[in-house]
């Protein structure tokens, strides 16, 4: 197996740490979007396991939404499932909250934790496909398990 870049080892050890078997791979073309992820994994773009990083408005720590390629993200649903007020982060926070750059944001791994909410929808797959530390980097997992790692409250937060 060809050697992961920094980024995408540092996803692909944390799994394996976390008692995981998901396996990192890292296409030659960059899946920056769900769009392209799920052309170039060949899936329905509603598996792409998207991580979306806002701001506590509160405290400044940040509040990742893991939801499907397929949706939008309703910020009043965030709130009403975690009593946080959201607030939009840049590409500085969100590396610095991370550890990653957007477009390869993982759901897992990241830096500085913070709150996490995983979208309901994701669960009508047995398996999602999540960004691995890089846009050419993603890893298929069974979604049950995604929960469990991430530690994310479930719940309705598409549009």
């Amino acid at each position: 197996m060809p050697s992961l870049s920094p980024s995408a080892q540092k996803v692909q050890d944390w799994l394996a740490a976390n008692g995981s078997a998901a396996q990192v791979i890292e296409l030659e073309h960059p899946g920056r979007t769900a769009a392209e992820a799920a052309a170039l994994l060949k899936c329905d773009v509603a598996q792409i396991a998207k991580s979306i990083i806002f701001r506590n408005a509160a405290d400044g720590t940040s509040v990742l939404v893991i939801t499907s390629g397929a949706n939008r993200v309703d910020e009043k649903k965030v709130t009403a499932l975690t009593g946080i007020t959201l607030a939009k982060a840049d590409a500085n926070f969100v590396r610095e909250q991370t550890g990653y750059a957007i477009g390869g944001v993982p759901p897992i791994a990241h830096a500085r934790p913070g709150t996490i909410v995983m979208d309901e929808d994701l669960f009508r797959f047995a398996t999602v496909f999540p960004a691995g530390g890089t846009p050419h980097a993603m890893f298929e997992v069974a979604t049950e398990e995604l929960g469990r790692l991430s530690g994310a409250r479930v719940g309705a937060v598409r549009v």
